[in-house]
């Protein structure tokens, strides 16, 4: 999975940061949240510049995989012709 691999040395505290077994250090910060909360995070929050495969895998990992749709803008493709 494609994490999110933010800059510790800019701010040590970011919610996306991973340990050496990739796994999420800051978990209870976003298990705390409520889901409507966790969509905002990731649309309009911490989360926003996240592209839409690392917001899924960040989702994921959180077992909160049920909000993809809410969260992922949904690519639109011009019909060709």
């Amino acid at each position: 999975m494609p994490f999110y691999q933010p800059d510790l040395g800019a701010n040590p505290n970011d919610p996306f940061a991973r340990d050496s077994e990739n796994k999420l250090i800051r978990r209870s910060y976003w298990l705390d949240m409520i889901d409507q909360s966790v969509v905002l995070a990731l649309t309009q929050g911490v989360g926003a510049h996240l592209s839409n495969e690392e917001k899924r895998a960040h989702l994921e990992d959180i077992l909160r995989d049920h909000l993809v749709e809410s969260v992922c803008i949904q690519e639109i493709i011009p019909p060709e012709g």
